[in-house]
């Protein structure tokens, strides 16, 4: 079941009306009845993953917890074991259905290219819709109650429930066991002015999917699909607005999750902080996916020794993490060069601070003004921008394909000609599609820029006179209806991280 789908926008008011109206003891039984529906939607058969998953780490906590207060050798291997084993059940359950079609092709590939003939089993599933997800935010609750930073907890459906909490289940945010799992237990009594700001952020989650993302999409997809018809120049121009288009329908999705959490009284992790605005590309992933970002730091970076070893274990560690961040997002090779190379952006920048200190003192830069921190959030943006083509990519081969043919096709002369309105008219969009994009996107930036500058929105909208905020809200509602982008017969499209 989509956000953006009629299923949903029936589904939502349902599910928030009954939620206000049974007792506060069986809120949380309807609400896990609600988000296994809107699991099953998808497929019925779903559900039994995200079943397996949470019986295995719940068990599994129980046994850790146990075992924890018995300080004696015997009790603490097999709370090892333990932990081992369920990390290798949820991990193997993610490998099967999400990697072994990789890992097989690129084993075959591989012996193939050694001389080697091998033949591997082919299996035909589908990935399960938010497996990743939902698998990482369970795993950090185990490792949660393994550290002994929260009790485990005992109640099944209340963990089922934590695992599986509609809003953010299928793309995040990934929560924390401390975060959500003790709201299970308040009491939510309806609130006007939470349900209200709820539902605003909704509005501007699908302002972003609809009238910017799913616009951008036409043409990056077009160029993308048939990148040999056009030039480096056009090639370009698709690749900075997928950056728009991936952060909108990303941004867009984690907002319409936050919000929907909100209006029946939950608090989530908020996901993105202006992440274009950033002027280091470190800067930019504590920006950017922040549930996942900080999730891979305390379980994997740190874990590893993080930054407290010499600068050679640093920049192992940092290089490792992101290429399994990058693993993470997609079984490819483009997603685990993706992920290299903003590792490799911040181990350059580590190892180049002293000698750009040291240049910026001869050269009599002042880097405490607006100018140097544009550059540096220019050069950001472009460097960000440029990792984004291998994600975007069908394959490594493909980007790489894509590299060369821009080299050797750059088209600049015929870009910039008067006729030719920045190489648009041969590709997707209509003049009025296209400024229609760019009016979006001016939106969307300087929100983002009060964003960063401490502005809160809400609380200034509320502060206005009660015609004008309801002028705001029409404007928003008939905005998307109006300007959104919607595909044949209006089928809803998918978002993109669904696929991860």
């Amino acid at each position: 079941m989509l956000f953006n789908s009629v299923h949903f926008l029936v589904f939502f008011p349902i599910v928030v009306l009954i939620y206000y109206l049974i007792p506060q003891r069986v809120k949380y039984l309807w609400l896990l009845a609600a988000s296994y529906y809107f699991y099953m939607s998808w497929n019925p058969g779903y559900a039994l993953l995200i079943l397996v998953c949470t019986v295995a780490t719940w068990g599994s906590a129980l046994i850790l917890a146990a075992c924890g207060q018995r300080p004696d050798k015997k009790s603490q291997k097999r709370k090892r074991w333990f932990l081992a084993g369920c990390i290798l059940l949820n991990l193997g359950i993610l490998f099967f259905f999400k990697y072994y079609v990789f890992a097989a092709d690129s084993i075959g590939k591989l012996c193939g290219f050694l001389g080697i003939s091998i033949q591997m089993p082919v299996f035909d599933v589908l990935l399960p819709v938010g497996i990743s997800f939902y698998t990482f935010q369970a795993l950090g609750y185990l490792f949660d109650v393994h550290r002994g930073e929260i009790p485990a907890e005992r109640n099944f459906l209340r963990y089922a429930l934590f695992i599986s909490f509609f809003p953010q289940l299928v793309a995040g945010p990934i929560e924390r066991s401390r975060n959500l799992m003790h709201q299970l237990y308040e009491p939510h009594k309806f609130d006007f002015r939470r349900v209200k700001d709820g539902l605003l952020l909704m509005g501007w989650g699908f302002f972003q999917k609809l009238v910017i993302a799913d616009r951008i999409a036409v043409l990056v997809d077009t160029v993308y699909g048939d990148y040999t018809c056009y030039s480096g120049m056009q090639i370009a121009l698709a690749t900075l607005l997928f950056a728009f288009q991936i952060y909108c329908d990303f941004a867009g999705y984690s907002d319409i999750a936050v919000g929907a959490a909100r209006v029946m009284g939950f608090t989530l992790t908020k996901n993105f902080k202006s992440p274009y605005f950033a002027t280091t590309v470190s800067g930019f992933w504590r920006s950017w996916h922040i549930s996942l970002t900080t999730w891979f730091r305390d379980y994997v970076y740190i874990p590893l020794g993080g930054n407290r070893c010499g600068k050679g274990r640093k920049y192992r560690n940092l290089l490792l993490t992101f290429a399994v961040s990058g693993l993470w997002h997609g079984a490819g090779w483009n997603f685990v060069v993706w992920g290299m190379l903003n590792g490799l952006y911040q181990v350059a920048g580590d190892l180049t601070g002293s000698l750009r200190a040291r240049l910026q003192e001869k050269l009599h830069i002042h880097t405490d003004c607006g100018s140097y921190r544009l550059v540096q959030g220019v050069v950001t943006f472009l460097l960000v921008d440029f990792a984004w083509l291998f994600f975007r990519a069908e394959s490594l081969e493909t980007a790489l394909q894509m590299l060369w043919h821009s080299i050797y096709n750059i088209g600049l002369f015929s870009f910039f000609a008067p006729d030719n309105m920045l190489g648009i008219q041969t590709i997707a969009l209509s003049e009025k599609s296209f400024f229609l994009m760019l009016l979006g996107l001016v939106i969307l930036m300087l929100v983002d820029y009060l964003k960063k500058r401490g502005t809160d929105f809400k609380a200034a909208l509320a502060r206005q006179n009660i015609w004008f905020r309801w002028l705001v809200y029409y404007m928003l509602i008939f905005g998307i209806l109006i300007f959104g982008v919607y595909g044949p017969e209006y089928d809803a499209s998918t978002f993109i991280y669904f696929q991860f």
